[in-house]
């Protein structure tokens, strides 16, 4: 209930204080390329229970149509407002929305689509899906720049499945079971480190 309470505090305050900035972003969207403000995608929440993702479109319309569900390097899909979106992560701002809603909290595993989801083995599947999942957690500071790394692959979506899947997997595992409050405060800080850094 502490942790819930603090979600619903923390992504209320962050709504109120960052409207100007969301208003001017979802302009520029619109100015910058065809299409909604929103990118909306299935993801698996907690209990895998599924849910549609709110985040600021950052690629053409077409997208899935033209490549592969991760996303490499400079890939050509991005819109120009995009790139800008992107490297400072606020495409991923308008998921306050989904945490006020519940079906996310500020810090915990970051949802996959089902397709990634597919691959989890049953047991670390068990642990990472009971808990609600987040914005930001551990495992993805320490995979802050997987696009750029797996723009050299040959195969990006067999690396990230092979390599980079079980790796935020084993680290979402552990944050699943040692979370606390003063945790997700500690992970809030070190991913405001990073973006502020960016």
């Amino acid at each position: 209930m502490a942790k819930r309470l603090f979600d619903l505090i923390g992504a209320s305050a962050a709504l109120l204080l960052l409207a100007p900035l969301l208003l001017l972003v979802a302009l520029a969207i619109r100015l910058d390329s065809p299409g909604p403000v929103f990118f909306r995608q299935e993801r698996v929440g907690r209990g895998g229970v599924p849910f549609r993702i709110h985040k600021f479109r950052t690629m053409r319309v077409d997208a899935p149509a033209l490549g592969p569900q991760v996303t490499v390097g400079q890939d050509a899909r991005i819109t120009r407002v995009g790139h800008w979106l992107r490297d400072r992560r606020i495409d991923e701002l308008p998921q306050f929305i989904d945490v006020l809603l519940g079906r996310m909290s500020l810090v915990g595993p970051r949802p996959e689509v089902p397709r990634f989801v597919a691959h989890y083995p049953v047991a670390l599947a068990a642990q990472v899906l009971a808990v609600r999942p987040g914005i930001t957690d551990p495992a993805s500071l320490a995979h802050i720049d997987e696009a750029s790394l797996l723009a050299g692959s040959a195969d990006p979506e067999r690396t990230y499945i092979d390599q980079i899947l079980p790796h935020k997997l084993a680290l979402q595992a552990q944050y699943a079971a040692s979370a606390t409050l003063w945790s997700d405060l500690a992970v809030l800080g070190r991913t405001l480190r990073v973006l502020l850094a960016r």
